[in-house]
């Protein structure tokens, strides 16, 4: 008769050993992760407080939360979610009342602090919730266009911009603005003309997902230039 040996309960022992360890290792490594967003988020509260005040600091803990909660869903529910949050929680102000200037394109900490802004704005922070929350930027347009307002004197047109998202570049474009609050296909909006549309990549000539981008970058479009440098330098781009 063969001797026992010890060797096969160790042999079974050591798969359970390595499974523990590299569970051990995935949690250090996801509390490392969550210590580091709420890094972000603390220093975007500081950032916030230091420029504003902290009146809206539960404004922004919910903007957080619901950019995180997002990130767990299908595009189409994050669509819906963020538009129908900024839609509802910040309300349209001209830049002449908010920053005492003609034309002034807020960062998303800026919009939050003021808790208003121009359709730009609306725009801007609607393009980094979903970058945010994990929208790649291949499929979200920023589009100046014309729009149509019917007023009491008869219908005016107005510099205005929205927000596109394209499922697929040669899909419609899903259309999300201040001025509706429901998301619908460019072909629903006739009271949109299309000028041109950008992204933090480039600047497109028309709104076609399929175009190709324009020579020299986002270069030409300065304030789009300048809110984008500042929006990295708040720590969410």
């Amino acid at each position: 008769m063969r001797p026992e040996t010890r060797s096969t309960p160790r042999s079974r022992a050591a798969p359970e050993i390595f499974l523990r360890r590299l569970a051990m290792a995935l949690l250090l490594a996801l509390a490392t992760l969550y210590a580091v967003a709420a890094l972000d988020a603390a220093a975007l509260q500081q950032q916030l407080i230091a420029r504003f005040g902290p009146a809206r600091v539960p404004l922004l803990k919910d903007w957080l939360q619901l950019v995180r909660s997002a990130r767990a869903q299908g595009d189409e529910a994050k669509l819906k979610r963020i538009n129908d949050f900024i839609n509802r929680t910040l309300a349209f102000e001209n830049d002449i009342s908010v920053w005492k200037k003609s034309d002034y394109w807020a960062t998303p900490l800026e919009m939050i602090g003021q808790g208003r802004g121009d359709c730009e704005d609306f725009a801007i922070i609607k393009y980094v919730s979903l970058r945010m929350a994990g929208v790649p930027d291949s499929k979200l347009r920023l589009i100046y266009v014309k729009a149509r307002l019917d007023t009491p004197d008869g219908p005016i047109q107005l510099a205005h911009m929205v927000l596109a998202y394209y499922a697929a570049p040669n899909s419609e474009p899903q259309v999300l603005d201040n001025l509706d609050a429901n998301i619908r296909a460019a072909s629903k909006r006739a009271d949109l003309r299309p000028i041109f549309s950008f992204n933090s990549e480039a600047i497109f000539a028309g709104v076609s997902g399929e175009e190709k981008a324009s020579a020299g970058g986002i270069g030409r479009l300065s304030r789009w230039e300048d809110a984008l440098q500042r929006i990295r330098a708040e720590g969410y781009e």
